[in-house]
Parts: structure tokens; sequence; C-alpha cells
């Protein structure tokens, strides 16, 4: 009896409010039982109570993991927008700025590549920093490797085309696809290929993964929107709510 009181009590005490809440150890083990019994019978008479009960939970739970959130993106603001060596687009003097941290083998970085352009095109005045974040395995590495590396020897415009195409590209990124890729993108390929294993590249790839655990990022596509730690896939319409009350709270 007293298993099936304990969240019953929790739910009459969500609903009620402290004010109204109830203590057992007050109680004879007699009372106790005759409490169980009323609060079973109460629940059994009004089942949408322990529904309620449970989406008062819920939305305390969600409002606290916003609260840890926000402040995880307070408390690293600079180098989540100005690290320094991310690539920066969409607007470079927007408003907001929305930070992307994902991975070239994740089927849902794939799926946000339109979603992303869609905002940033209805928007305006959105500035975009791109996260390289590799976590699905060796490919993962290469891939992020070879774009960080044509960041460096060819600038932020060979970077772009390199992003893009190696989430367009479905195969394995093998030295053979890589350098055909190079090629046809007009690369220094050699130079490329001599710089992805440079201590450069390797501590930027380093450094995000760093911040991404500071921020409890485990998963791609994983976005920061203003003050907003957005985890998974989301669609242009959802970010455009959220960069409005971003904008509205100032």
């Amino acid at each position: 009896m007293l298993r099936l009181a304990a969240p019953a009590l929790t739910a009459l005490a969500l609903i009620a409010g402290p004010a109204q809440a109830l203590d057992l150890s007050d109680m004879s083990p007699a009372e106790r039982e005759a409490f169980g019994a009323q609060v079973r019978e109460y629940i059994l008479e009004n089942p949408d109570l322990i529904l309620e009960a449970f989406q008062i939970l819920e939305q305390r739970r969600e409002l606290a993991e916003a609260q840890a959130d926000f402040q995880l993106v307070e408390a690293n603001k600079d180098e989540l927008f100005n690290d320094g060596y991310s690539w920066v687009g969409g607007n470079p003097d927007g408003d907001i700025t929305l930070v992307e941290f994902m991975d070239y083998r994740c089927g849902y970085c794939r799926r946000a590549v339109p979603e992303v352009a869609k905002l940033l095109k209805s928007d305006g005045n959105i500035r975009l920093v791109i996260k390289e974040f590799p976590i699905l395995g060796e490919a993962s590495m290469i891939s992020s490797r070879f774009a960080v590396a044509a960041k460096q020897v060819a600038g932020d415009d060979a970077y772009k085309q390199v992003h893009d195409a190696l989430l367009e590209f479905g195969g394995e990124p093998t030295e053979v696809t890589l350098r055909r890729l190079s090629d046809n993108l007009g690369l220094d390929t050699d130079a490329v290929f001599a710089e992805m294993d440079s201590d450069e590249v390797t501590r930027q790839i380093a450094q995000t993964r760093a911040l991404a655990q500071k921020l409890n990022i485990s998963g791609t596509p994983t976005f920061v929107l203003g003050t907003e730690l957005l985890r998974g896939y989301l669609p242009a319409d959802q970010m455009e709510l959220i960069a409005q009350e971003v904008r509205e709270r100032g």
C-alpha cells in the first residue's frame, strides 16, 4: 500500500503545492495505511492526476536543463563564437550567431544542410560558425582533417567548397577519393595532404572536442543559437522561432 501511496503523494503535493504537502513520518502505521488507501481510491477516481503530475515534473526538468545549458553557453561563449579558427559564414555581422557542431558521416547533419541554408536566407541577419566535431569513427576524422587542412592551405572559400562536397559525398574518404575531390576543386592537393597531419589541424580538432565536452555535447548535429543550446536536428521554421525568442530577450 505504501508503494502505491508514495507516487500518489508526490502527485498530490505537485498539484496542491508545498503548503498542502503531507508528512507520512508523523502518522502511525494505521494512519499511514488508511491514508494510502484513501490516496489510492482518489487516484483511481481521478487518473488524470498522475498525468498532470508527470507533466509538471517534465516541465521542471526541462526548465532545469535549459538553465544549465544557458550557463554552459555563457561560460564558453568566447570559444563558441570567436575561437579564431572555425569557418564563419552567413552574415558575418549578424546580430545572432548560429554555431553547428557537425560530423560529415552524420545523416542528420546532412539533413540539416538545407534547413540551415533556408534559415540563413530567410533571416539574413545570422552569423554561422561551423565546428568540426568528428565522432563517428576514423572516416569522420579523415574527412575533418581534410576539410581543416584545405582551409589552412587555401582559405575560407576552399573550405566551404570542401565542406559542402564532403556532406554530399556518399563514399569512403580514401586518399584516392579525396585527391580526386581536391583536384576537381582546383586545390593544391599535395599541400592539402601534407597539412592533414599537421600539429595545427590536430590542435583545432582537439580544441573543438574539448569545448564539446565542456558543453556536454555528445551527438551531432548540435547547435548553439544565440544563448540556446539545441541538441539534435531542427527544421528551419523551429530555428526561426528560437531566433525570434532570443532577440526578444535581448
